[in-house]
């Protein structure tokens, strides 16, 4: 499990194909890395990765084609930066929201305009997403801790501190990126007591 609070920022360092999925090498940038230890969980933009090796600066972790096609993680080359956190623990406090690290879909930036000091982020989302993202609910997106200002039918909005866009991939992310989301985990448990279905 994660918070959403961004710990570092790093650095798509390698993309190596191997037998149909990928292994990617992370350069750690900002992230605190002192202690990091085997099979330990990183977010990467917010996707879990398990760590396979490491080193002082960078670690390595595989992606499925599984996560390849439902992430961004597949687009992006060497140099791509990235937003890092690492796994929290039961003693952590919870800065943002429970984030599971399973992203539920690709959205896109849409736009950008100053508000005050911060900015107003728009956001595509699959229309599947929508029905679970709420006003003043909390969104992940790029593995970033979010309150959704509106919502429509077609996306929603957010507004970035200054704080989060310098210390974030915010900071490079420009309109017509794509995002990894994923909904608040109470709207996917919710939903599911709701249906009746029996196990």
């Amino acid at each position: 499990m994660f918070t959403g609070i961004i710990e570092g920022v790093g650095a798509i360092a390698s993309v190596e194909p191997r037998g149909g999925d990928v292994r990617l090498r992370i350069a750690t940038g900002t992230l605190p890395f002192d202690d990091v230890r085997l099979g330990e969980s990183i977010a990467v933009n917010g996707v879990c990765l398990t760590v396979v090796a490491f080193d002082a600066a960078s670690f390595e972790a595989d992606a499925s084609t599984e996560t390849l096609s439902l992430t961004t993680l597949g687009r992006l080359g060497a140099g791509a930066p990235v937003n890092l956190e690492r796994a929290m623990r039961p003693n952590d406090r919870l800065g943002g929201h429970l984030v599971s690290g399973h992203v539920d879909g690709v959205g896109a930036v849409v736009s950008v305009h100053n508000d005050a000091r911060a900015e107003r982020w728009r956001f595509s989302a699959p229309k599947a997403l929508l029905r679970y993202i709420a006003k003043k609910g909390s969104i992940c997106v790029d593995g970033v801790s979010l309150t959704v200002n509106d919502v429509d039918a077609d996306g929603f909005d957010v507004a970035l501190v200054p704080h989060t866009v310098a210390h974030t991939v915010f900071a490079s992310t420009r309109v017509g990126d794509t995002v990894n989301l994923e909904i608040d985990l109470v709207a996917r448990y919710v939903e599911r007591l709701l249906s009746g279905e029996r196990a």
